[in-house]
């Protein structure tokens, strides 16, 4: 695992994030996910600087994984190391129900869209 990805389990392993079951590296079809809710069908994957230039196939991905009935909520690396309590307050207000927009990019500063390959968001990765 990753740093961020080591950071992000801990917060969610062993039912520790509102009593919810995570699991690691979870297969939906052709894809292995990082990170799954299955329970409230939550896909959560966290990127690193090289999706930038992987848009496209992240947005096929999404596609697909939505097609099979999961939402998919993505985080920078950095964001989870660097803004873990950001990271917290969007997944229990995803896990609530609140729905990004579609193109959605985690904000820790306001919890707003920011747009998916803004330099300011990937130059830190």
């Amino acid at each position: 695992m990753t740093d961020a990805e080591r950071r992000f389990w801990n917060l969610v392993r062993n039912r520790s994030f509102d009593g919810l079951k995570f699991v690691r590296q979870y297969p939906v079809g052709p894809f292995i996910a990082d990170f799954a809710c299955r329970e409230r069908k939550l896909i959560v994957e966290l990127d690193g600087s090289q999706h930038v230039a992987e848009a496209t196939y992240d947005e096929r991905r999404t596609i697909f994984i939505n097609s099979e009935g999961y939402s998919v909520l993505r985080f920078w690396n950095n964001e989870v190391l660097t803004e873990l309590a950001g990271v917290h307050q969007m997944l229990q207000a995803v896990l609530a129900g609140y729905e990004p927009s579609p193109g959605w990019r985690f904000s820790p500063a306001t919890l707003s869209p920011t747009g998916r390959g803004d330099d300011s968001e990937s130059t830190a990765k």
